[in-house]
């Protein structure tokens, strides 16, 4: 009970007021220039609409994952950025603006080619033994509601109340701190039973996923010749996956209902907050040594 209150929630609205008070920094002209300079844009749509599977299916067949085990890293890695990617984007102090693009566009993607490629991944991994319908409109709107719509009345709250917003910008952060670190807890408390089994059957190969993906995400960036604040931004949009998603998708009883395809986004969705913090650290000191 206690587990399904957190996940159902709190977690939505703790996002939901860490999202307004992120668009509480933004202004519209912070999406106009994202708009007029798209290649960073498009870059953090390739990183993670086709980068990301293809890695995901490398990983699969450098460790011989088979069966539901094999889908459920596919189902992660074809998975968007979730709203916890722009709470990273914005502790790591890098491009929010992009970052909530990158997300809101993505989502709207991946419900298209979720159903799509998972089935693909049914058929080479499983046989074909089942396929799946993704509600599209409801997992839209549960996007549009956690993400845009808080971001859109904290971006409001900024046009009418701009002394407000500044006075409140310290505290916001640490509320997102703080909200980071309870969003953390509450996965490890939600799964401590399962976390050594799960790490030894999926650990190594959902980590090589995690890692890799931010890396090669920061060269695509680089080889771009994008600034530094925008290749971190569109690693964390590429590396912070929306494992709820994945999981939900992976255990309900309307789609795949394979408690073994949940294992990677679970173990993911765990050691995502490890990886996730760290590139905080590193991107608030690179930053900070580039504008000196």
């Amino acid at each position: 009970m206690e587990d399904n209150l957190i996940t159902s929630l709190f977690l939505p609205l703790a996002l939901g007021i860490i999202m307004m008070g992120m668009g509480m920094s933004l202004t519209p002209g912070d999406f106009r220039r994202v708009v007029q300079f798209p290649k960073a844009v498009l870059a953090g749509l390739a990183c993670q609409m086709l980068m990301l599977p293809l890695l995901g299916v490398g990983i699969v067949s450098l460790f011989g994952l088979q069966g539901y085990l094999a889908v459920g890293l596919i189902l992660l890695a074809i998975c968007p950025g979730g709203a916890t990617s722009n709470l990273v984007s914005h502790l790591a102090g890098v491009d929010l603006a992009l970052s909530v693009t990158l997300t809101a566009i993505s989502s709207v993607l991946c419900n298209l080619s979720i159903p799509f490629l998972l089935n693909l991944a049914l058929y080479a991994y499983t046989g074909g033994e089942q396929a799946v319908q993704l509600p599209i409109l409801k997992t839209t709107l549960q996007i549009v509601v956690v993400t845009l719509v808080p971001v859109a009345i904290g971006m409001l709250i900024h046009r009418f109340k701009p002394e407000f917003t500044k006075k409140m910008a310290k505290p916001v952060n640490l509320i997102s701190a703080a909200f980071f670190v309870v969003i953390l807890a509450s996965a490890i408390i939600k799964e401590r039973t399962q976390i050594v089994p799960y790490f030894q059957e999926a650990g190594v190969p959902a980590l090589i996923l995690n890692g890799a993906s931010m890396l090669l995400a920061i060269g695509v960036g680089a080889a771009l010749d994008l600034p530094l604040g925008q290749r971190i931004t569109i690693s964390i949009e590429t590396g912070i996956q929306n494992g709820t998603l994945a999981l939900g998708i992976a255990l309900s009883p309307a789609m795949l209902n394979q408690p073994a395809a949940g294992i990677p986004g679970a173990i993911y969705s765990l050691m995502m907050f490890g990886t996730a913090l760290l590139l905080v650290f590193w991107s608030r000191s690179r930053l900070k040594v580039a504008t000196n």
